[in-house]
């Protein structure tokens, strides 16, 4: 052999046919075939390829955050990420008044404002105005039981309102009202 002599193409290698004539062989490779395109296998190979969710994230047979929520959950949620939970708080008390402070106080009084830890109350008579400056410290004790230590620290009490005098077209301004009808 001389080293410019190509080498001879590789010849071709003949496989064995193991054709039986029965048809045995063709029957077994239309099962396979068959069986790899049954739907669950299609199926499951569209989603191999796929990502699946990080565990605890799926919805499913468990509730997540995703799934439809009970109205009392989705409202205390809304309540605690706007801060509104003094607030309404407050106002509870204000609709609940007679039961916190009992009914007869209630008869005559009535809360009308709330900032800063300073309650304001209206009363229908000085007496009454008096009365509850006397009760004030068990109040301001009852309502910190109910709002949370601290809420209310003072309470500041208005006795009625005084009577206007300026009805009608015809008003004078800084008049006396009706004293000032004679001389």
């Amino acid at each position: 052999m001389a080293d410019d002599e190509p080498d001879p193409p590789p010849e071709p290698v003949e496989e064995p046919s193991e054709h039986a004539d029965d048809g045995l062989d063709l029957a077994r490779a239309l099962t396979r075939a068959s069986a790899r395109s049954t739907p669950t296998r299609r199926a499951r190979k569209k989603t191999e390829g796929r990502r699946r969710p990080a565990p605890g994230r799926s919805s499913g047979a468990h509730p997540d955050d995703r799934d439809p929520q009970q109205l009392d959950a989705m409202v205390g949620r809304i309540v605690e990420d706007h801060g509104w939970d003094l607030n309404l708080r407050v106002q509870g008390v204000f609709a609940r008044w007679a039961e916190l402070v009992g009914s007869e106080i209630a008869a005559h009084t009535t809360p009308e404002s709330f900032a800063d830890g300073r309650l304001v109350v209206r009363t229908d008579s000085t007496a009454w105005a008096t009365q509850l400056k006397l009760l004030a410290p068990s109040v301001v004790r009852r309502l910190n039981e109910d709002l949370g230590h601290g809420t209310v620290t003072v309470i500041e009490i208005l006795g009625p309102r005084g009577p206007s005098w300026k009805k009608g077209p015809r008003s004078v301004r800084d008049g006396r009202g009706p004293r000032d009808t004679y001389g």
